[in-house]
């Protein structure tokens, strides 16, 4: 479980058993990214665990280079403790993000802090190509940063082996069906690997780094060549059974509309996407969107306004159905489009309309462009150092339905299991 501080922040607590370990190491890492540093005393208090077994997992994590001894705070009377601080330079992870056109690389240190990031242009986008691309990637980088690799993360659009979807159309991938990549490049490289849908990394990203610090539910509309889904739960991704999940590009919101590649007519991914955009635009979609929307560029504005009419309905669905603390728009389109959609977008009743709400119901995120590759790079760092959320407790007098108290989100729990 967690304890709530008054700005609402969790504190994911410990157990002691010593099958707990490997959760209970999460747990003090996560505590130290998000104090900066703290002493053993402090962390065995906030986490509930023993101060010998706080002891024993700094030592280990010391012994390790993952944290450093930044000695005794000097404040106060008595003998001061000793302070405990993350090492940025003890451990780094690195995202890749495969798209229809590009590869973009992003290598984070244990601070979470970008220390590299690059993007180039692809012309072959299948395997064949990439994995060998990406284990040797892997091992420059690898020579360039002398730390140890806490895993790599890879994003891809989806969805993932759905036949009649995957590999089809402008804002796919081919040549991935089949391929247990996760396997192949694990073996190669030799650490962990991730591989995931863009919207969920992008999710992700905002999590840990952007408009969805401090949230526990949230959605997150990913733009990239497609339009995509991903939602936070409990402060973990919520995948699906076969990690396919938020694929609402191809819902059918104008029945016998556009022709889709998937078969389908009317998907929102015909009005609502990048690739769209970039239809509308003809000649002119390789130009600059930002300086294309400060002219006031009338294929772009029409674009804003069917994107808009067929996205608004889709966001009432998603507040009806997953009741989130907010809606993230992010991606590839720049800030200024995205606040161009955010003004046009049209609000159905839903279990949103709420008073007294902390976030509005719809936000643009704050990560920028390369969210999905930052979200690449954050997977292996979230599965390495996230605490996972236990069930949360039943309803406070201010979530109980009928009460006229001010709801808040509701309390996390995070715990080791025996």
């Amino acid at each position: 479980m967690s304890t709530v501080t008054p700005d609402r922040q969790r504190v994911a607590l410990g157990k002691n058993p010593g099958r707990s370990r490997a959760h209970n190491r999460r747990v003090v890492l996560d505590l130290l990214r998000s104090h900066g540093q703290l002493g053993r005393k402090q962390i065995a208090d906030m986490t509930r665990l023993t101060t010998q077994a706080v002891a024993n997992i700094i030592d280990e994590l010391l012994t390790e280079n993952l944290l450093v001894d930044l000695g005794r705070l000097r404040s106060g009377r008595g003998q001061p403790p000793v302070q405990f601080a993350l090492n940025p330079d003890g451990a780094i992870t690195i995202g890749f993000e495969i798209s229809v056109s590009h590869l973009v690389t992003i290598v984070l240190d244990l601070h979470g802090q970008i220390r590299e990031q690059s993007s180039v242009a692809l012309g072959d986008t299948g395997p064949g190509a990439l994995i060998p691309r990406i284990v040797s990637d892997v091992a420059a980088i690898r020579l360039r940063f002398p730390a140890a690799l806490l895993g790599v993360g890879v994003v891809m659009p989806g969805p993932f082996e759905i036949e009649g979807l995957s590999g089809v159309g402008p804002t796919t991938l081919p040549g991935w069906a089949g391929i247990d990549a996760t396997s192949l490049l694990a073996a190669q490289i030799g650490v962990p690997v991730v591989i995931e849908n863009d919207a969920n990394a992008a999710a992700v990203g905002e999590s840990l780094f952007g408009a969805g610090q401090g949230l526990s539910d949230f959605c997150m509309i990913y733009f990239s060549g497609g339009i995509g889904l991903g939602m936070i739960h409990d402060s973990q991704p919520l995948r699906g059974a076969f990690g396919n999940a938020g694929e609402i590009g191809h819902i059918v919101i104008a029945p016998g509309g556009r022709p889709c590649a998937c078969g389908q007519a009317g998907c929102l991914e015909r009005y609502a996407s990048l690739d769209a955009l970039r239809e509308r635009l003809g000649a002119d979609a390789t130009g600059d969107l930002t300086a294309l929307m400060a002219a006031g560029h009338p294929a772009l504005l029409d674009w804003l306004e069917e994107a808009a009419a067929h996205l608004s309905p889709v966001v009432t669905m998603l507040e009806n159905i997953l009741d989130p603390e907010t809606i993230i728009l992010g991606g590839e389109l720049p800030d200024p489009v995205i606040d161009a959609l955010i003004t046009r977008l049209t609000y159905g009743t839903s279990v949103a309309n709420r008073r007294n709400r902390p976030l509005p119901r719809v936000i643009r995120g704050r990560t920028g462009h390369w969210i999905a590759a930052l979200g690449a790079a954050a997977l292996p760092f979230f599965d390495s150092i996230i605490p996972k959320l236990d069930t949360s407790p039943g309803p406070s007098a201010a979530q109980r339905p009928g009460s006229t108290a001010t709801a808040g989100p509701p309390t996390q729990r995070i715990a080791a299991h025996d």
